[in-house]
């Protein structure tokens, strides 16, 4: 049995709390919030104990899932690392490319996991896109959505767009040369729009574009590559697999593949891969390095994009 807990139980910490008490083989001992009002509310919604201090907890449990803010990552984690507790981090894995290292330094002096919650992994039309793509040219990635007030402790590139920056990386095995970036707050201070373009080594572009203040959601990758087009569509959890045999001439017949897949909890299966690696059965899907990676681009795009924002105008606008 393992003994889990979860730390922060806003909006999606309660997802969290929900899923690990439903998992046979895991025992939800409790969670903890700073709001002992919101802690009591999950608590007795899932059956467990609420704490308000996470040292109320040490001792008691051998994983949690951290989902407090960006901020507190470092923090939390360290203190659950400290005393010998693996860790779902929720993305991005941290603020800054220092606080990431040292946690990866951490878990692995400890041997423990550091997972990193970058949920579009478990999407099944993500799987498909990871087992098609082979030589990828040209990448191509929308991720719209409409303006919400959760999350805006961040810019969209942070919030959004590096779900398809850890999964870019993934698909693409080659260093990165140039970045190029642009965008501009909205409606918040931070930046709600963001466009960048990514050229790799071997060749391959990708272009990406989030917004958090688009009427209507899509998150979609398309792919390019040697005889195929490849497109995910993550919101409908839809694929597209268009491919033509090369070497058998010019009237080599194209042959499109269209699937709708189940709908699965993508949040179920991400926790219960956790808990697979703190068994030891599986490696962590995304690991510590990899939110490294994502995180390390996304500050790397944010900078690119604030060189453009200080040529601006942007009235009542700090930046």
């Amino acid at each position: 049995m393992i003994r889990t807990a979860v730390i922060g139980v806003g909006y999606l910490g309660r997802f969290h709390a929900q899923k690990y008490a439903q998992m046979e083989g895991v025992d939800l001992v409790g969670v903890v919030d700073v709001s002992p009002e919101r802690a009591q509310d999950v608590a007795k919604e899932v059956g467990t104990d609420a704490y308000t201090d996470i040292h109320e907890i040490i001792g008691k449990i051998d994983a949690a899932s951290v989902v407090v803010p960006t901020i507190h990552h470092h923090e939390v984690a360290k203190i659950l690392f400290s005393h010998g507790i693996h860790c779902m981090l929720e993305k991005p894995i941290s603020t800054t490319v220092e606080e990431a290292d040292e946690l990866i330094s951490l878990a692995k002096k400890q041997d423990l996991i550091l997972q990193v919650g970058h949920l579009e992994r478990f999407n099944p039309a993500i799987k498909v896109l990871e087992a098609k793509v082979t030589h990828p040219l040209f990448i191509e990635a929308h991720r719209l959505s409409g303006f919400k007030d959760r999350a805006t402790d961040v810019d969209v590139v942070l919030d959004l767009m590096i779900h398809d920056l850890e999964i870019i990386l993934a698909l693409v095995h080659s260093p990165l040369k140039e970045i190029r970036a642009v965008g501009v707050p909205v409606l918040t201070p931070k930046v709600d729009i963001a466009n960048t373009r990514l050229i790799f080594g071997n060749g391959c572009t990708a272009n990406l574009t989030a917004s958090r203040i688009s009427l209507q959601d899509m998150r979609r990758i398309r792919v390019f590559q040697p005889g195929a087009y490849i497109s995910a569509d993550c919101a409908e959890r839809k694929s597209l697999v268009v491919t033509r045999d090369l070497s058998a001439g010019p009237m080599a017949a194209i042959r499109p593949e269209f699937k709708t897949h189940k709908g699965t909890d993508m949040l179920y299966d991400e926790l219960e891969s956790f808990v697979r690696a703190v068994q030891g059965l599986e490696k962590p899907k995304v690991t510590g390095e990899s939110g490294r990676r994502a995180l390390k681009l996304a500050l790397d795009i944010n900078a690119r994009i604030m060189q453009g924002l200080n040529t601006l105008d942007l009235g009542f606008f700090a930046v």
